[in-house]
């Protein structure tokens, strides 16, 4: 029995929650972002028609477009309303998955034994609209691959439904920029030799592919081909990851606490971004030299910015240690995560941070954690005693 995939999407997500609380800005040019030296984190349709994208800096939008309106944005804001519509679909959904904060994939298999597939997701994505007022998009195919790339083909208004059987004639004359996996090096490495269209990809072999991209070729391959048996993995909140550090002599040194607590966030927010997490529950956990454990935690906008989670992170610290008695150990926990690529505050930061973080990540990934660290934190060093990256459920 072929699978029944569904994938949604929140309409310009970010546009749409700002139009709920004021409805003066519908149908205008609108540009969700930083200030003049950040970066576009989303934009409406009306603001898309000038060639304004997400991620583009804002100075470029505002020359393609000059009359929109930019405003800074508000996560808090945006992660209530993804809250709302991830609960009013685990609610009816059989298997939800939560991509990002505003993606969803659904596995319905077997789902039109008793009613029409794509009746029913019809009747889900209304329900969401009706209740929170947002706008929703969605397409039901055999796979998260197709699903994915009809999504995107049928907005802004409408739902697509690929059966098996015309997923090949769907997929043939769009471009391989619509792949997942494919980006802009990919797509120029492919192009250079006339490869630009999904059916000419599909038709290459596969070992060609594998020799020119390396691992990701046979992937790309079978999804140009409508291959895709990734599984639509059930969203829970409860996933985590942590780290602890314990001690060799307790101490009292307010200052090495800190330390070690700031080489712990950028140790975990790092594998944070490179798994593509974003967390909404920061953790700080301290045992005391008699064994009394306390920990102390807040809810924050979905984020996996080193910056953001370390003020979290200390200003727990300095409310759970009232007592001045040394401590034998400390530890940190990232709950609450989602899957997201908003990797850094795209309303607070600026081309420059971006850059930072991308290139510090890239040091990290090639060269290991240690490669390049902020001096503050340096002095974390994981021994054996620790409880490195430890992931929960």
């Amino acid at each position: 029995m072929a699978r029944a995939i569904v994938h949604m999407d929140l309409d310009t997500f970010f546009v749409s929650c700002e139009r709920l609380i004021n409805s003066e800005l519908n149908g205008k040019a609108l540009i969700v972002g930083g200030g003049e030296r950040g970066v576009v984190a989303s934009c409406s349709y009306e603001a898309r028609k000038f060639g304004v994208r997400s991620a583009m800096p804002i100075a470029m939008a505002m020359k393609l477009c000059p009359d929109a309106k930019v405003i800074k944005g508000d996560m808090e804001l945006y992660s209530k309303m993804s809250h709302d519509v991830t609960e009013i679909l685990q609610e009816k959904a059989p298997v939800l998955e939560k991509a990002s904060v505003d993606e969803f994939y659904l596995d319905i298999t077997g789902m039109d034994k008793f009613h029409g597939s794509y009746k029913w997701t019809d009747e889900l994505a209304q329900k969401v609209i009706k209740e929170t007022g947002l706008p929703i998009s969605f397409s039901l195919s055999i796979n998260k691959t197709v699903s994915k790339i009809a999504t995107g083909e049928g907005k802004p208004v409408g739902n697509l439904e690929i059966p098996e059987h015309k997923v090949q004639t769907f997929l043939n004359p769009l471009s391989i920029q619509k792949i997942p996996m494919v980006g802009t090096v990919t797509f120029q490495l492919l192009s250079r030799i006339g490869v630009r269209k999904i059916q000419t990809l599909a038709e290459m072999p596969a070992e060609v592919l594998q020799q020119m991209i390396g691992k990701n070729g046979l992937d790309i391959w079978k999804k140009a081909n409508g291959i895709d048996h990734t599984p639509v993995e059930p969203y829970s909140e409860r996933k985590s990851i942590s780290t602890e550090h314990t001690f060799s002599q307790d101490t009292i040194d307010i200052a090495k606490l800190k330390r070690v607590l700031l080489g712990m966030v950028e140790k975990l927010a790092f594998q944070l971004r490179s798994e593509q997490w974003l967390t909404s529950t920061v953790t700080v956990k301290i045992r005391y030299a008699n064994f009394d454990t306390e920990t102390k935690q807040c809810r924050v906008a979905y984020t996996s910015a080193d910056h953001i989670l370390t003020k979290n992170v200390i200003e727990l610290f300095e409310k759970v240690y009232q007592r001045r008695m040394r401590l034998r150990l400390i530890g940190v926990r990232f709950s609450g995560l989602v899957r997201g690529t908003y990797q850094i505050d795209l309303f607070e930061d600026t081309q420059e941070m971006l850059a930072l973080y991308a290139a510090m990540d890239k040091m990290k990934s090639r060269y290991g954690f240690d490669a390049v660290m902020r001096c503050a934190g340096a002095h974390f060093k994981p021994n054996t005693k620790d409880e490195i990256l430890k992931r929960t459920k």
